[in-house]
């Protein structure tokens, strides 16, 4: 699995006013959550409810099954758990929102072709979709070096998936699991142990990090493609020797850097707002 920008620039959540709207890519098309769509529309304290009684009240006025313009979508929620629902396409999201009483209902029409077509266009120019990712940051209030570093993590990021997927590596949690194994080895940290660290819950860990923080994980992930490559690793057992071994690489360099500085690279501060977080745990490395 590709590491990626935020949310609403990858494709898994974006924004109507101050709702948010799942939504995923399939047979190249955009799918929306449409208990998100209902709730967005309707301000409804239950949208599951009111969909299930428009439903019903569309069946019997029309003869309409609305349920059959659907598809079932596994998206996540709230609870960062992923579950079935009903999704539908850009067309018969304009079908069901013409059944939803809502004076919203045209400027969400508006928004839904625009974010339909922004995906064909980043199709036909993948650049655009970098362009808007960086601005997102800016709006975030990032600056620009930063961004930069940010933006090339990506693109190593995905080097290293893309290579491992070509040596036998394909399921989710065999990706988390190398992935662990850089950041144990570069950090001392795993990423849910860095997350703790940083006081972070859903949010993206590396839209968090320093510059430092940023370098080395691209070092640790550089250093494991290059060494997966030169050893033509193949499976799971292999490339997590190599995954281990790349980290140790970004983690000997951090720790010859914090010894001639005398600073630790690993910290417990948000970049962006420099907020204390709780106190560092000690590390055995560094005791």
């Amino acid at each position: 699995m590709s590491e990626q920008p935020p949310s609403d620039a990858q494709g898994k959540m974006v924004v109507f006013g101050a709702k948010q709207i799942r939504r995923a890519w399939v047979d190249e098309q955009w799918y929306f959550s449409v208990v998100d769509i209902v709730g967005a529309l309707t301000d409804s304290p239950n949208p599951r409810d009111y969909w299930y009684r428009m439903k019903r009240r569309e069946k019997d006025a029309s003869g309409i099954e609305l349920s059959t313009l659907c598809r079932q979508l596994k998206l996540t929620s709230a609870d960062g758990k992923a579950y079935t629902t009903e999704a539908v396409n850009t067309e018969n999201a304009f079908r069901v929102i013409q059944s939803i009483p809502s004076p919203k209902a045209e400027p969400f029409k508006r928004w839904l072709a625009a974010v339909g077509y922004e995906r064909v266009q980043e199709i036909e120019n993948p650049e655009l979709a970098q362009q808007r990712t960086r601005a997102l940051y800016q709006q975030k209030g990032y600056p620009d070096d930063w961004i930069e570093k940010r933006m090339r993590s990506v693109a190593i990021r995905d080097e290293l998936t893309d290579e491992w997927a070509k040596r036998g590596v394909k399921e989710q949690k065999n990706f988390a699991i190398l992935t662990a194994e850089i950041s144990k080895a570069t950090f001392g940290l795993t990423p849910s142990q860095y997350k703790n660290l940083k006081g972070l819950q859903r949010e993206n860990l590396r839209d968090h990090m320093t510059d430092l923080e940023l370098i080395f994980t691209m070092l640790g992930e550089a250093a494991t493609t290059e060494i997966a490559r030169n050893r033509d690793s193949q499976g799971f057992d292999e490339n997590q020797v190599a995954a281990r071994d790349g980290g140790t690489v970004a983690g000997d360099a951090r720790r010859q850097l914090e010894t001639k500085s005398g600073k630790r690279v690993v910290t417990n501060r948000n970049y962006l707002t420099d907020k204390p977080k709780p106190s560092l745990p000690p590390s055995p490395e560094n005791e």
